[in-house]
């Protein structure tokens, strides 16, 4: 298995986790209100409304998750370029960046790697630029050596 695929394998757990995560609160909740309702007093609906409120939080995030776990369904981990887009490996002097979603860093057996998304602000620095070309990002630059 090559890098960007452990890469992307480790982005698609995470994602997949926070989706099950988020579909096993939004169930729990969906209970709560259930059982609020069978027993609830009209003149205590704070109870009620904090439960909603909750679940239209999770909803939010199932959302934003999927949407991520849609993107990471667009990398082709074999697909090689000479800019750096999505899916791309980019390879600096002080760090690796895989070109994905917001994961963080990464450790693997060949390094640590931070998994970003190209919305990020450096992740918008990086995109579309190519081997040879520089960043400034938070005062620290960054050479690109490799685009994998």
């Amino acid at each position: 298995m090559s890098i960007k695929q452990e890469l992307l394998q480790v982005c698609l757990n995470h994602v997949n986790k926070r989706i099950y995560n988020y579909n096993q609160e939004i169930d729990t909740i969906k209970e709560s209100i259930e059982s609020n309702d069978k027993s609830s007093n009209e003149e205590d609906d704070s109870g009620h409304g904090k439960l909603l409120n909750d679940l239209e939080k999770n909803m939010v995030h199932l959302a934003d998750a999927n949407k991520m776990l849609d993107m990471l369904n667009l990398i082709n981990p074999k697909l090689k370029n000479d800019k750096a887009i999505l899916g791309s490996l980019v390879s600096t002097p002080r760090a690796s960046f895989f070109l994905s979603v917001s994961v963080g860093k990464i450790e693997l057996e060949h390094g640590s790697y931070f998994a970003i998304s190209l919305q990020s602000p450096i992740g918008a620095l990086l995109k579309n630029k190519e081997v040879g070309e520089h960043i400034n990002f938070n005062g620290t630059n960054y050479t690109i050596t490799t685009i994998i």
